[in-house]
């Protein structure tokens, strides 16, 4: 029987990732990993968000997991490849790390892109927005891996400074509300009377609030949010690659390198889904 699919984060969004994913395999058991000692990852620099990844990563592996889902946006931009490219082949060859990124740019562009044999989408060109964190941003990962796979596609980036912290403080629906109206306003400027096809909500907190994106953004736009793509995509992956799953007991653990005492505020991650936090 295969351990159980790790899943890790910066903090907490990333426990929106998971709650989807408990929900599409109802029988796989799961390990979280939050760095809330470290987090937020955003504003620091290459080298150190690679290491934190890794060490997460490896935190996991320690507890014999084979598979760990990178729920973290940042790290899926700026560390992911490297991992699973140089790192992983050297130190873990029989295990495996996948990301949340690549999944929601193949939804949008429906290819699932192959390195070795690429295609090109054939869905017609849309004008595209990405909301996510300035670091995910700058990375220009977004807009690189839609261009692989569809060309014609335009992208545009709007960064979203200080959401994802009011999100963790739920400070209440009004500020996120003008939050979000603010960051779609940006954005509308930045499109410049183009119209707008779909949106990619590029961070795992912003699922919280995609009904303020609903919301503010004109209507008929796609969006496009992580954790039931994500979830569907790893799902496809099990089915492909059946050696890590374990569909026995569906249990949840959790754990954190910060003070579990101050996580019980988290419940809006995972409505219903008692959060018991362990040091790790």
């Amino acid at each position: 029987m295969a351990p159980a699919i790790g899943i890790c984060d910066s903090g907490s969004g990333g426990l929106t990732v998971l709650g989807a994913c408990g929900r599409a395999l109802p029988g796989q058991a799961f390990v979280y990993l939050g760095d809330h000692a470290k987090a937020p990852y955003g504003g620091r620099p290459e080298a150190e968000i690679l290491e934190l990844s890794i060490h997460l990563v490896e935190q996991l592996f320690e507890k014999g997991i084979r598979l760990v889902l990178l729920a973290c946006n940042t790290s899926s931009a700026i560390a992911l490849r490297r991992i699973q490219e140089q790192w992983l082949p050297k130190n873990y060859p029989g295990r495996r790390v996948l990301g949340v990124l690549v999944p929601i740019v193949e939804a949008l562009t429906g290819l699932d892109w192959d390195r070795d044999n690429p295609g090109l989408s054939t869905y017609p060109n849309k004008n595209v927005a990405v909301f996510a964190t300035q670091r995910t941003v700058d990375s220009g990962a977004y807009a690189h891996q839609v261009r692989l796979r569809a060309p014609g596609f335009q992208v545009v980036q709007q960064p979203c400074p200080g959401l994802v912290s009011a999100i963790e403080e739920d400070r209440g629906e009004a500020i996120l509300s003008d939050l979000v109206q603010e960051f779609c306003q940006k954005l509308k400027k930045q499109m410049a009377g183009k119209k707008l096809d779909a949106v990619l909500l590029g961070c795992t907190h912003y699922p919280l609030v995609e009904k303020f994106f609903s919301e503010a953004l004109p209507s008929g736009v796609e969006i496009l949010s992580q954790p039931e793509i994500v979830a569907k995509s790893l799902k496809n992956y099990l089915q492909r690659h059946p050696e890590f799953a374990d569909d026995s007991n569906g249990t949840l653990e959790f754990f954190t390198t910060g003070d579990p005492a101050r996580l019980a505020h988290l419940e809006q991650f995972m409505p219903g889904q008692a959060l018991d936090f362990k040091p790790l």
